[in-house]
């Protein structure tokens, strides 16, 4: 009896195991042909660090606390500019970086776990086409068997 079924495995399974899943600190590494949008784009990325850190917003509140008896002595208008323009820009700012940050590394994480479990199933997926190919020898084993005892039973002429 000849092989039932020929696998094939996708092309997809073999850049699986040879890459890793992408983190959000790999894109520290910029590779553009451009210099120009390589220095923008790593310098971006250390000024984000730099200010998206919790004390950059404590260093920010208190920078913006010593604009705020000027804008007191200048009346409510004054304050409530430099509630909105000064304190609330400086201060919210490092903190949503903080926290993009925070939801970056959980992004990461989701896209590891999602890597293992691609990974994972692709293993299962060798270990039932192994074990269906020892079944195809099994069967072809019983097949190739019967055939020769149908051959003993057969009548003579």
């Amino acid at each position: 009896m000849s092989k039932i079924y020929d696998y094939v495995r996708h092309p997809r399974a073999a850049e699986l195991a040879a890459g890793k899943p992408v983190k959000t600190t790999d894109q520290r590494r910029v590779q553009h042909r451009n210099p120009i949008v390589r220095f923008n784009a790593r310098f971006g990325l250390r000024i984000t660090l730099v200010v998206g850190t919790m004390w950059m917003a404590y260093l920010f509140t208190i920078l913006a606390f010593f604009a705020l008896p000027s804008a007191i002595k200048q009346g409510t208008y004054y304050v409530i500019v430099w509630l909105s323009s000064s304190f609330l820009q400086l201060v919210l700012l490092p903190i949503i970086i903080v926290g993009q940050n925070i939801q970056a590394a959980a992004a990461d994480k989701r896209a590891e776990d999602t890597y293992r479990d691609a990974e994972a199933v692709l293993k299962e997926a060798e270990e039932i086409q192994k074990h269906l190919l020892a079944q195809d020898e099994a069967i072809s084993d019983i097949v190739t068997r019967l055939e020769q005892m149908m051959d003993h039973i057969k009548p003579s002429k």
